[in-house]
């Protein structure tokens, strides 16, 4: 028999978008898989929209809100599947994305070989999806992804893996911290425990962006505090699963590319930061800035300068989006 292949989505305050996620899972073509939502005591319609789904192939969960983490392990503590998708309550599979990762030969191999593939940004329409590429689409060692992964900057999102039962298990559950980065943490164990990732081309998933009830858009002070504590807590993989010279100067890096998150607004954590890249052997410069803005920069100074970049990334995305959603309507 072919592996089960357990499709995990936690879910908070999704009404808008869960029936689109449901369905993008149930249309996969692979014809062996089962769907767990958790609904994590969202206030608005999403337990009522999942339970219309609800199935024998299709199992909802309500829980009093404990947040993203927490409702990713009551999720696979009710999966009975060989291999593990997971699902955020707002993106999207693309029809085949399991059977094309299954289906590649490697599964067969072994059960500590992980599965990545390439993943899209849209806002309201998936078909526009912009697909970037970085330095983790590709076939990589352990080792090869946690140095790109720190050097660069670079990541994979959430939806692109497939995980297998036994890496799964030996990963361990998701920690129960509500961080934006809680997947990057959580991959950090899940990649240590394989031998090798397989990057599939085609395999494509689709990230929803720019919506304040995702679970990543949180910018409070102890979403602040929490990245900080996933940042420190990746550091400490890497470096548990491979220390020398150049692994201290990517996490050095890791912690510069990290440093924007905090720099102004909370400054002892910037010290924070600062004393660990030190103790890496390396130091920490202010957050470079566009070099359009370095005039504003050299009138106005640098936080001023920061202010103003910040504020237009803001604006641009806000335009993008409501000109997407205005399309999407109209068609």
């Amino acid at each position: 028999m072919r592996p089960l292949v357990s499709i995990l989505i936690p879910a908070f305050n999704a009404e808008k978008w869960i029936a689109q996620t449901i369905r993008s899972a149930l249309d996969q073509d692979y014809p062996h898989n089962e769907v767990i939502l958790v609904n994590d005591g969202s206030s608005d319609r999403t337990g009522q929209i999942a339970r219309t789904f609800a199935s024998r192939l299709v199992k909802v969960i309500d829980q009093p809100n404990a947040g993203g983490p927490a409702a990713r392990n009551t999720a696979l503590a009710n999966a009975q599947g060989d291999y593990i998708q997971w699902l955020d309550h707002d993106d999207l599979l693309a029809p085949n994305k399991i059977s094309l990762q299954l289906d590649d030969g490697d599964a067969a191999q072994s059960s500590r070989i992980l599965f990545s593939s390439p993943f899209g940004r849209f806002f309201y329409r998936p078909d526009r999806a912009r697909f970037t590429p970085n330095a983790l689409w590709r076939d990589l060692t352990p080792s090869e992804y946690f140095y790109l992964k720190f050097s660069c900057n670079a990541f994979l999102h959430t939806s692109c893996w497939l995980v297998s039962r036994e890496l799964t298990e030996l990963a361990g559950p998701w920690w129960d911290l509500r961080t934006p980065d809680d997947d990057g943490e959580y991959f950090c164990r899940v990649v240590a425990a394989a031998t090798r990732i397989h990057f599939v081309p085609h395999a494509k998933s689709y990230w929803r962006v720019g919506h304040s009830r995702n679970f990543s858009a949180v910018r409070s002070n102890a979403a602040l505090e929490a990245i900080f504590k996933s940042t420190c807590r990746c550091i400490e993989h890497y470096r548990a699963f491979e220390e020398s010279e150049t692994t201290r100067l990517a996490c050095v890096q890791y912690l510069q590319d990290s440093l924007g998150y905090f720099y102004p607004h909370r400054l002892d954590l910037v010290d924070r930061l600062q004393a660990l890249a030190t103790e890496l052997g390396g130091v920490l410069c202010l957050p470079s800035l566009n070099s359009k803005y370095r005039i504003v920069e050299q009138i106005f100074g640098y936080h001023a300068a920061r202010t103003v970049a910040s504020a237009a990334r803001l604006l641009k995305a806000f335009v993008s989006r409501n000109w997407d959603r205005l399309l999407y309507w109209l068609s």
